[in-house]
């Protein structure tokens, strides 16, 4: 039976972009990420999907200790992250590595690509040769031990995020944050980075948190998947149980504007789902659900209450009022609004 490695309760992460007002200035905030729970299984690998200014690479940045929770906990192995707000110690930096979305601004042009593989071995794994394992690493993902000696600007585009893997490989971590590490490349491109990541995964037992905007990619690599808007995530789910039986209606709606390329693709997804209404600020989000101004099945309390996230079935998880008991759907928009309730 595996264990969870990571464990993500209800965090928040708000920033201050401005202030309104002259006398009692008020801050104004994007809610980027605002309360959130899930956990991931170690060897599993976890897709965090949603569109952009969903939130999701915030969580990246949060996990790998570039940004401070608001509020909330984050567990690794049961070890707080975040204990008193401490600079994270050494062992925990080692476990948690990060591959960037874009390698062309991740690895520094002045160094060479073994300056790059050593930086990290010299702070934490001092004890071993530099050079025997930036060779080893450089074979671990296939590329000529010559390479050592280039410069990143001398690479294609996929080479320098095949570096950027070998990077996070090289303090052997535990967990591994990949923040749309294939978007930058081209299509023939991304195959190969995804096989050699699987492999990797495989041989290393590695967990991946994989946090994309490409749904189809999903399908085949991730676990379970999470979707994410503004903020929040809405459904969570078995990769499988995902694509054949998705919940919750901006799940619906991603799915279906999925490109297929024969009747049979065509057939398996859900039926069409068409948004209305623009999409909202994430520094003005609408009271209640976040998607209500886009949902075609919205209800009175959808504007008003912010639904749970409820189990649907076995493993799989989504936050709508559609999914909810009648007592829990009417008991707090009652309290709040009487007479107002809906017939729903």
């Amino acid at each position: 039976m595996s264990t969870e490695i990571l464990t993500v309760d209800g965090l928040k992460k708000h920033f201050v972009i401005g202030y309104e007002g002259t006398i009692n200035r008020r801050p104004i905030k994007v809610k980027a990420v605002d309360g959130i729970n899930f956990g991931l299984q170690e060897g599993e690998t976890f897709g965090l999907v949603g569109e952009s200014g969903s939130g999701k690479s915030t969580i990246a940045y949060i996990t790998v200790g570039m940004y401070q929770p608001t509020e909330g906990k984050m567990y690794f192995r049961g070890e707080d992250l975040f204990a008193g707000n401490l600079e994270r110690p050494l062992p925990l930096r080692k476990e948690i590595q990060i591959v960037f979305q874009d390698p062309g601004s991740s690895l520094n042009p002045r160094r060479t690509i073994r300056q790059i593989l050593e930086l990290p071995l010299r702070i934490h794994r001092p004890k071993e040769d530099p050079l025997h394992e930036v060779m080893r690493l450089l074979d671990m993902v296939e590329l000529p031990i010559e390479y050592m000696h280039k410069y990143p600007q001398m690479l294609s585009g996929g080479e320098k995020q095949i570096i950027a893997i070998a990077r996070a490989l090289a303090t052997n971590p535990s967990l591994i944050i990949l923040d749309e590490p294939t978007s930058a490349l081209d299509v023939s491109v991304q195959g190969k980075v995804i096989n050699l990541l699987l492999r990797l995964q495989r041989e290393l037992g590695l967990t991946y948190l994989f946090i994309t905007h490409d749904l189809s990619l999903m399908r085949n690599v991730a676990s379970r998947v999470g979707i994410m808007y503004l903020g929040k995530i809405c459904e969570v789910a078995e990769a499988s149980q995902f694509f054949q039986d998705p919940q919750h209606p901006y799940t619906r709606m991603l799915l279906s504007s999925i490109p297929v390329v024969s009747e049979e693709e065509e057939a398996a997804k859900p039926e069409k789902i068409e948004s209305t209404g623009e999409i909202p600020s994430p520094v003005n989000v609408p009271a209640g659900c976040s998607f209500h101004t886009r949902c075609p099945h919205v209800m009175d309390i959808c504007k008003h209450v912010d639904p749970v996230m409820v189990d649907t079935s076995p493993g799989h998880m989504a936050r709508c009022h559609l999914f909810e008991q009648p007592a829990e759907l009417i008991a707090p928009f009652f309290v709040e609004h009487g007479d107002a309730v809906a017939q729903t």
